[in-house]
């Protein structure tokens, strides 16, 4: 079986062609800037990249080119579309509808769009690249997979706000959390390296978004991310945890609208808003290494930020067993991990920093020594195989 699976953004497409036989990505790339002038196709195949330039008025246009990309002669993957057996869609946002990979359905498209208000910047996008699906390729079974899905599992006491309780029951006001996809994968992975499922991880997805999630025997108790994206950490852009008071105080001095200062929590916070410089890490880090004084500030509470969520997941789950890095930040910078793994040794931690710094990219790496009570990883995460997994078991139970 061969699963295409697509992360439609709200000008982009993400997609990924796999085998499921050795679950090998047979071809990849990303589709920019549709229905915006000098779209672009960029195709990886083999090691290979290749850039195709079209103007792509939607998404079903830019499905199309990807489509015809995959099937060329010379830089293609598949003679014909019916190598693709199934298409597997990831969705930001399944509420309190969908917590698992579902089949799409009319009626799971009515729905979707009912959740659009929780998720107005991608939802729309998402529906967009189910429907594109669906219009090209007849017949093909989509199945959608949730962002919010593995965070179901999460108790009451977890995932609701101390606000009136009938924000909770009109509204839909409560935690969801996001980067599901990614803690499931990690979980799942954590289970096949040690042989045990009955564990308690906390998972760091680190990355320009960034959260952290409480798992405990296989399922999420309690993760970072809120109603939105914007709680939690603080992230490349994001601001993460503030008094909500500081929305009115600021907007009173500076006659801003909500709907602004929201966007500037979102798009103008974070790394880039402490630092003034970027919301890149790397060049935050380059900036303190040179003398910066407010890219310093920002590393700092990054890193702060993290050791602190573990702390407080570690008290919720009665202890931790292992604790894993993911994710752009998370897979790549040593500091970071270091940096937060310090004078974690009341944990149970006995963090190897030679084997952190001597890391593999692209690989599983223990990062704690051997007789460390606690587990320390740096596991790369793969939510595109999870879709790719979770679509090719719901095609083949729905027969």
């Amino acid at each position: 079986m061969k699963v295409l699976v697509i992360n439609a953004g709200s000008s982009s497409i993400k997609y990924q062609l796999i085998d499921m036989k050795n679950e090998n990505v047979v071809a990849k790339g990303l589709v920019e800037k549709i229905g915006i002038p000098d779209s672009q196709l960029t195709h990886k195949i083999n090691g290979q990249a290749y850039e195709i330039k079209k103007d792509l008025k939607d998404h079903a246009e830019g499905l199309k080119l990807v489509l015809k990309t995959l099937q060329d002669p010379k830089i293609g993957a598949i003679k014909s579309l019916d190598e693709i057996d199934a298409i597997g869609h990831r969705v930001l946002h399944g509420g309190t509808l969908y917590s698992t990979a579902t089949l799409v359905t009319p009626k799971v498209i009515k729905d979707l769009e009912k959740l659009i208000p929780l998720g107005p910047l991608h939802m729309p996008a998402n529906i967009e690249g189910i429907k594109a699906c669906q219009k090209v390729m007849k017949g093909k079974p989509n199945v959608a997979l949730f962002d919010t899905g593995f965070h179901a599992t999460m108790p009451d006491y977890a995932s609701t706000y101390a606000v009136p309780y009938e924000w909770k029951e009109k509204y839909g006001v409560r935690k969801y959390g996001f980067h599901g996809m990614s803690h499931e994968f990690i979980a799942s992975e954590v289970a096949r390296i040690t042989g045990k499922k009955n564990l308690r991880i906390i998972n760091c997805h680190i990355g320009n978004g960034a959260s952290v999630c409480a798992i405990k025997n296989g399922k999420c108790v309690d993760t970072s991310m809120g109603l939105t994206p914007l709680e939690g950490l603080m992230m490349g852009t994001r601001c993460g945890d503030i008094d909500p008071a500081v929305a009115e105080f600021v907007m009173n001095k500076t006659g801003m609208s909500i709907s602004e200062f929201i966007n500037i929590a979102n798009k103008k916070s974070g790394f880039l808003g402490v630092s003034g410089v970027t919301n890149d890490i790397r060049d935050v880090m380059k900036a303190m290494n040179e003398g910066n004084a407010r890219a310093k500030l920002a590393y700092d509470m990054f890193n702060y930020r993290i050791k602190k969520y573990i702390g407080s997941y570690a008290a919720a789950m009665g202890g931790v067993d292992v604790i894993v890095f993911t994710a752009g930040s998370g897979e790549n910078r040593d500091e970071v991990r270091e940096e937060v793994m310090k004078d974690m040794e009341f944990l149970g931690v006995d963090f190897d920093e030679k084997a952190n710094k001597n890391f593999k990219r692209g690989e599983v790496n223990l990062l704690s020594k051997k007789k460390s009570k606690v587990k320390v990883y740096m596991i790369p995460t793969n939510e595109e195989l999870l879709i790719a997994r979770e679509t090719a078991r719901v095609v083949k139970n729905s027969k």
